[in-house]
């Protein structure tokens, strides 16, 4: 995989950036494989809730650090989310705008199917 570094007008020399893969990149059946597990269907519904970053330890997960390392890492680099450091915080979003670009309304029935399910579960 192909990726490309991303960087903002707020990173400075020697700051720590990570690795994103290119909107053209992004590949459907990686997506999907990054929402089918439920610790990173649980992040991607709260980042589309928030509409904004939210910092790893915003967003409690019932495993270790490691496994949510990876669960963010996975999800990173299938393109469902950005992640960027801010002082010691890493900080996550939703790429929301890319993934809706190439598969519209992918996320949003995601998002509703992911609904429906707990209200049909937990009912």
């Amino acid at each position: 995989m192909t990726t490309t570094t991303t960087t903002t007008s707020a990173d400075r020399p020697g700051a720590r950036v990570l690795d994103h893969p290119d909107p053209a990149e992004i590949r459907l059946e990686d997506v999907l494989h990054a929402l089918a597990d439920p610790m990173r269907l649980r992040i991607v519904r709260r980042l589309a809730a928030a509409q904004g970053e939210l910092s790893c330890t915003v967003i409690e997960l019932p495993v270790s650090k490691s496994t949510c390392t990876h669960h963010y890492r996975v999800l990173r680099e299938h393109g469902v989310i950005s992640q960027i450091y801010r002082g010691t915080a890493k900080m996550n979003v939703l790429r929301r705008a890319d993934l809706d670009a190439l598969f519209p309304g992918l996320i949003e029935r995601v998002l509703e199917a992911a609904d429906l399910q707990d209200e049909r579960l937990d009912g």
